[in-house]
């Protein structure tokens, strides 16, 4: 390739206009070229020189020795910038293989097409970094040893996809299913892939074979092979329609390499798996490491229990994370042994004055990191902390997997859709927050149900759907009032333990007038998940009519600070605004409900909500402007109208009239 070429997988070659440049002896000097190769930002010199010098005399020169060799081997020493305390690597320009790779990955391998895929999987010559051992440098080896996890895990995904879309004639298929084998030895789709093109071909007791020897392996890890076997028994039913004799050759087309999929009305929800945190330290950290236990394991035990309460998805128990953790499997192969969607992995590292917690979700089918985040804190009670941040993880995992999932949802075909694709579907028309979009909510959250009767929380979808019509009047309130009612009672019925249940209940017995039964139900919800934000946003939003409108305030800053992108921001927003003015501190009411009306979904109401709340503030000119928005939309609307919407105490109602008639709206 010309111009600069850097193969980090293998042996580490620096390729300048197709000549290999020679790279000095030292061990560490390849380490940093490589390490600054793949940061994605300056590195800090004392970061390096803790990651791979253990304490020598003279950490900064050796660094200083290493940087300036590297200078002369570069095509260009002005690729290494140092400012302040800083280092970084200019690449841009050159050829990176794993730059290239994790740029593919990040984009979503699953978009690529079949000579991407292939160039990919090309640039896989070896292991990452192989032959690079550095020893007493554990930082850089944990480094390495995430890399080579995070690689492969990319490798397999390629290779899967490959599999999965080459044709089924292709002489290169079964290459590839052997490299993928080799990668993930514990992933089912890998043998069934074998099987069928094992099958394809007549090698029937070839077949059998395997499907002894995967057994025993499968066996020998206490994992579960039956569905293997059941795709199997698939495999060879079909083989023997489309073989009336044994030596008949197969004329069918062959079915997706995939492991079978159970039909529609199987309530088949997405997955995770949360792995043990490891605890690591910087200098005058908590302990030495990396290690497993104390602190991160509590930490890990936590963050399971928290998700589990949420009930969106299904999150695997605690001792089997664990059990794998033991065996020290990494992260992304085991996901694949557990047959999961999605796997967190994260860490926790003391530092002088600071506790920093790091985490990744990545998804590992294509494995694309999701979400990635780095919390760090002043250690001044550190359960205090730990437990602020485990809230701020458990919200931002659901929020993540619910928007994959929901997108993923909206890209298949209606027909197609199980009903977990429906409900999913159903949100994502749901949260556009328009009387047509509503609808299609209410019909794909209809097919969910229809498909699944015990999914509690399409039930509540369907609530939402019911209590929007009447709130924002696009039907017969008192009709759609009863219809969110019974929609949320299905839900209790279905799954009580479920705070999306007790949430629907909540806002129905709103609508019905009964405020008391109205926040038992609310109380209930973030009773049984603390981080459940809608729970706390629906507290705020009664509160901040005719109940406490300091709770209101209280409630709705949680609610933001565990859904800080939440496609109801505009409410929480908007309750904080109303309770404001309610206070009497109409400035802020107006800041407050200004806020609101910039979300993108807001809808009429909350422009509404700031026309009075800017016209009590006395900013009369912009509250006019909001009514004649509003009235573009409802030409006839009125003080009536809004004062009819929400349950406001007496005392609010006079204040909001008094604000609607200052601007022409009483």
């Amino acid at each position: 390739m010309a111009g600069f070429c850097v193969r980090l997988f293998g042996p580490l070659t620096i390729v300048r206009d197709g000549a290999t440049v020679q790279l000095p002896a030292s061990r560490k000097l390849r380490a940093l070229f490589a390490y600054l190769a793949l940061a994605p930002h300056a590195v800090g010199r004392s970061r390096l020189c803790e990651l791979l010098w253990d304490v020598p005399n003279d950490p900064r020169g050796e660094l200083r020795w290493c940087l300036s060799k590297l200078r002369s081997v570069l095509d260009d020493p002005g690729r290494i910038e140092t400012s302040g305390d800083t280092v970084a690597l200019d690449l841009g320009g050159s050829f990176v293989d794993a730059i290239d790779i994790a740029s593919a990955a990040a984009k979503g391998i699953e978009t690529l097409d079949l000579e991407r895929l292939q160039a990919l999987s090309e640039l896989f010559v070896g292991d990452f970094l192989e032959g690079l051992e550095i020893d007493r440098s554990p930082h850089f080896m944990s480094w390495v040893t995430a890399q080579r996890r995070r690689f492969s895990s990319c490798h397999a995904a390629i290779l899967e996809h490959l599999v999965d879309n080459l044709p089924a004639s292709s002489g290169s298929v079964s290459a590839y299913i052997e490299k993928w084998l080799a990668l993930a030895p514990f992933d089912g789709r890998a043998h069934v892939a074998l099987l069928e093109n094992l099958a394809r071909r007549g090698q029937l007791g070839a077949c059998e074979e395997h499907l002894a020897a995967a057994a025993l392996l499968f066996q020998s890890e206490d994992l579960d092979f039956a569905p293997v076997r059941d795709a199997w028994r698939a495999i060879k039913e079909r083989q023997s329609k489309a073989m009336p004799c044994a030596r008949s050759v197969i004329t069918l087309a062959p079915p997706p390499i995939a492991l079978a999929e159970p039909d529609a009305a199987a309530p088949r929800r997405a997955s995770l798996a949360v792995m043990p945190f490891v605890e690591e330290a910087g200098t005058g950290g908590l302990r030495g490491g990396p290690f497993r236990g104390g602190l991160a394991d509590g930490f890990t035990h936590d963050i399971i229990t928290r998700l589990a309460k949420l009930r969106d998805f299904f999150v695997i128990a605690r001792g089997s994370v664990f059990a794998l953790a033991e065996k020290n499997i990494a992260p992304e192969d085991a996901g694949r042994r557990l047959n999961v969607d999605y796997v967190a992995t994260g860490a926790v590292r003391g530092l002088p004055g600071r506790v920093v917690v790091s985490i990744e979700l990545v998804e590992v089918r294509t494995a694309r990191i999701v979400w990635a985040e780095t919390f760090e804190r002043r250690p001044d009670d550190i359960f205090a902390v730990l437990d602020e941040i485990g809230n701020a993880i458990v919200s931002s995992i659901s929020t993540e997997i619910e928007t994959v999932e929901r997108n993923r949802a909206m890209l298949k075909a209606p027909n197609s859709l199980n009903a977990w694709e429906a409900y999913h579907r159903g949100l994502w028309h749901m949260y556009r927050f328009t009387r047509t979009e509503n609808e299609q909510a209410r019909h794909f959250f209809d097919i969910a149900l229809k498909l699944d009767p015990t999914f509690a929380r399409a039930y509540a979808g369907l609530s939402f759907t019911h209590w929007q019509n009447a709130f924002q009047r696009w039907g017969d309130r008192e009709q759609e009032s009863a219809l969110a009612f019974e929609a949320a009672g299905q839900s209790l019925l279905v799954d009580d333990h479920n705070p999306a249940a007790h949430w629907a209940m909540g806002r129905a017995l709103w609508l019905r007038g009964e405020q008391d039964g109205s926040l038992i139900e609310l109380e209930r919800a973030v009773d049984l998940s603390p981080n459940f934000a809608l729970g706390h946003y629906a507290l705020s939003f009664v509160h901040s009519q005719s109940g406490d409108p300091k709770s209101a305030i209280g409630s709705s800053d949680h609610s933001r600070h565990l859904s800080p992108f939440d496609p109801l921001l505009f409410g929480m927003l908007g309750s904080r605004a109303m309770a404001l003015a309610r206070l009497g501190q109409f400035d802020e009411a107006a800041e407050w409900a200004l806020k609101a009306a910039a979300r993108p979904n807001a809808h009429a109401i909350i422009l509404a909500i700031a026309a009075h709340c800017l016209s009590l503030a006395g900013r009369l000119d912009e509250a006019r402007n909001f009514s004649a928005a509003l009235r573009k939309t409802l030409p006839s609307y009125s003080a009536d109208d809004f004062i009819g919407t929400f349950r406001f105490d007496p005392d609010a109602e006079a204040l909001f009239r008094q604000g609607a008639k200052r601007i022409g709206l009483g």
